[in-house]
């Protein structure tokens, strides 16, 4: 029986072409070689699998070739190439710092270097995981990385490029390698899936992109085990689900449809199904995150090519997030999060996550309840009142008569008009924007909250989506965002938010800039911005409102605090002061 090689050694690319999602580091190197551009120290970083090792054994065995093209590939027949295929090449060195990582073996390494090429042009020394080099070993590793023979290069690569030394970083040519995208991993599976003779779906590839994380050497792993799960060499999406233990988007998509419909129930049946099936309940959590990200994204169509899915995915995406309000995911990500920052140290952690599940459910009341009571206060803030009849005699306001009934001296008032819909402004207000209010004569004193009560068979959801909001001016804007201050101020809230609440702002098209005086104001500013987002916009007409709060204290307009800021201050507005104040030869400073 033949020997097992697994794909990633298998199908590791020969040629800087066949190298996969790093185009912009293999057009360099094939430029730098046609014209003879090498520099004498290069650095691979980046994620693992990504390509690094692979990058520079092509670009020591290129330089080498005997009969380099035109198009700057290896020829695979020459002397040189041959001997590198068979891992027999005097010219090209491998160091594995993490097991060689000593002075001794810098040493030795340095000792070879004075030895030119026995055939070839050039002596490649090829360092791996370079980060894992001692401080000593990189000191005596300097000066020949900075003055190599001209047959020298070295090409050293890593996973950690913050660890090492800024001197070393200083006498390399820095090449910073992509994570691989999920569509370029499913792609070079599905043509080594055709070489290999196997069937697949197109979803359970680019579900193995995904759970990559950009690695494709990773992903060849699980491609590799897969196939091994598969008896009849045929990839499905549900055995991919099933062998990498992947919890199926479809769940988000129920969970958020339960969401929405404030089913409290169907929620907690659908997460103890998902406990049941041995998912942890933290990957659930950041998993209803990301799918709230997802459905942000969704909203605007610029954006949806961030999203990282399958067609048939963001085709079911963009459907729930025509459907879903942007108020809803705002503050369903805000109570997620929490749940993921606090999920570690919660004593009973289904609960916690059971209790963020009725928190979401809740949100739609809540968000309706929020609307209703803005358009109750609109409407009895343009409700005119009763004029008042003063009474002649007595010199104080009389008691009109609402229904035809006696005032308090006895005198008789014809009853007023019936208010009708064409004239009253409230009414007329009310009706043509609130098509589930009745029919019947609306009262001056009769609120929205009375008038919607009486429609017990309509659906709630409708009035929000029909209330009038007020055009975007910086006036408006600031009388919404006071009031939300005060509003946090009357339920308690920090010292720090309240003063950064009632800082001065500016309107620049629909972003709203704050001057802040130092990082804790900011952190305040980010703790109420979907809150106060959400609230500004069941106001005003604006859905691309946002807030762009930053610490800058040369700009924030501060107020007179000490005497003599106070004394200053007053004498700008009143030189007369000044004069008064050397007169009598005050001091200000006490």
């Amino acid at each position: 029986m033949d020997n097992f090689v697994v794909s990633a050694r298998k199908y590791r690319p020969v040629t800087f072409d066949s190298v996969v999602g790093q185009s912009h580091i293999t057009t360099t190197l094939k430029n730098a070689i046609r014209t003879n551009h090498l520099a004498q120290a290069f650095l691979f970083c980046g994620p693992r699998g990504v390509g690094k090792t692979t990058c520079a054994r092509i670009l020591a065995k290129t330089i080498n070739c005997q009969n380099l093209g035109d198009d700057v590939e290896a020829c695979g027949e020459c002397e040189s190439c041959v001997s590198f295929q068979n891992n027999a090449s005097f010219n090209i060195h491998e160091l594995d710092a993490a097991s060689n990582n000593s002075v001794e073996d810098i040493r030795n390494l340095i000792d070879q270097v004075r030895y030119p090429p026995q055939t070839g042009k050039y002596k490649i020394y090829i360092i791996d995981e370079v980060h894992m080099l001692s401080q000593a070993a990189f000191n005596a590793f300097l000066k020949t990385l900075e003055e190599p023979p001209g047959y020298a290069i070295f090409i050293l690569a890593t996973t950690e490029k913050h660890k090492i030394l800024p001197t070393i970083l200083s006498r390399c040519q820095i090449f910073d390698f992509n994570r691989i995208q999920p569509k370029d991993i499913a792609y070079h599976l599905a043509d080594i899936a055709k070489k290999e003779g196997i069937e697949t779906e197109k979803e359970a590839l680019e579900l193995i992109g995904q759970k990559a994380d950009g690695g494709l050497r990773d992903a060849l792993s699980m491609f590799d085990l897969n196939v091994t799960f598969s008896t009849d060499n045929f990839l499905t999406y549900a055995a991919v689900l099933e062998n990498l233990h992947i919890l199926d988007y479809d769940y988000y998509f129920k969970i958020t449809d339960a969401l929405t419909a404030g089913s409290v129930a169907r929620s907690l049946v659908l997460f103890d199904e998902i406990l049941r099936k041995g998912f942890d309940g933290h990957l659930f959590v950041v998993g209803l995150l990301e799918h709230f990200r997802n459905l942000l994204v969704c909203k605007d169509p610029a954006t949806v090519t961030l999203l990282q899915v399958s067609e048939s995915a963001e085709l079911k995406y963009q459907h729930q997030s025509a459907v879903s309000d942007m108020s809803f995911l705002l503050s369903a990500l805000s109570v997620a999060g929490q749940c993921d920052i606090n999920y570690k140290s919660a004593k009973n952690q289904r609960l916690h996550v059971e209790l963020c599940l009725m928190k979401l459910a809740n949100l739609p009341n809540v968000l309706q309840l929020n609307s209703l009571a803005a358009v109750d206060e609109t409407a009895k803030k343009k409700v005119e009142p009763q004029p008042e009849r003063i009474n002649p005699e007595a010199g104080r306001p009389v008691e009109t008569k609402v229904n035809g009934t006696n005032n308090s001296n006895g005198d008789a008032y014809p009853p007023p008009a019936q208010p009708a819909a064409q004239t009253t402004p409230a009414s007329t207000r009310l009706r043509s924007t609130m098509p589930l209010i009745p029919t019947a004569p609306v009262t001056a004193n009769q609120t929205v909250k009375e008038l919607v009560d009486t429609q017990q068979n309509d659906d709630p959801g409708t009035l929000e989506k029909n209330i009038r909001k007020e055009e975007l001016t910086f006036e408006t804007l600031q009388t919404v965002w006071y009031e939300f201050a005060e509003k946090r101020r009357q339920s308690g809230n920090s010292t720090t938010e309240e003063i950064t609440l009632r800082r001065e702002f500016k309107l620049q098209g629909t972003t709203i800039e704050i001057a802040l005086d130092n990082t804790h104001q900011l952190e305040a500013v980010q703790n109420v911005r979907y809150e106060l987002l959400s609230y500004i916009k069941s106001r005003i007409n604006a859905p691309r409102l946002d807030i762009n709060p930053r610490v800058a204290p040369q700009e924030v307009n501060r107020l007179p605090y000490t005497p003599a800021e106070k004394f200053n201050y007053m004498a700008e507005k009143n030189p007369y002061l000044l004069e008064l104040k050397q007169a009598l030869g005050l001091d200000v400073d006490f």
